[in-house]
């Protein structure tokens, strides 16, 4: 039997449950490979991985630090075409109705319009993405409060 895929758009808002980040936009990027998480004082110390999801300039920062102590590294190109050596971990994603334990690469994404990219790989056999429309998810949430 196959499963539902969700239609959604080319923004979306994404919860991280574990990590308490709720409600962070994220961009539906079919031309990434990978997802990514913005992240701020990435450090690896005595096998753990140390992080503040988001950074300092984003409305939802909260300057709490992450611990990790499985992950790994892998180089991964970013949209520069610049290959990068970035941390990766697993960690639950809910996007609508679904909850995915998702890989995750950490970066610096200051610079970018979103914190949040989720690329195909997390994409593939779950979702349909229109990218005529933007928080699809969003705005059945609302209508569901008000009927």
């Amino acid at each position: 039997m196959q499963k539902e895929k969700l239609l959604i758009g080319r923004r979306e808002k994404v919860d991280f449950p574990e990590l308490g980040l709720l409600g962070i936009t994220a961009k539906i990027d079919t031309g990434a490979y990978t997802s990514a998480l913005h992240c701020y004082d990435i450090k690896e110390k005595d096998g753990i991985l140390y992080f503040k999801p988001l950074g300092p300039a984003h409305s939802e920062y909260t300057g709490q630090e992450q611990k990790f102590t499985t992950y790994t590294r892998k180089e991964i190109k970013n949209s520069f075409g610049e290959v990068e050596k970035r941390y990766i971990i697993k960690t639950v994603i809910k996007i609508g109705r679904k909850r995915i334990k998702a890989i995750i690469s950490l970066t610096n994404r200051g610079k970018m319009r979103y914190p949040v990219l989720i690329g195909r790989k997390l994409l593939k056999n779950r979702f349909i993405v229109d990218v005529s429309q933007l928080d699809i998810l969003s705005t059945k949430r609302v209508k569901k409060n008000i009927s």
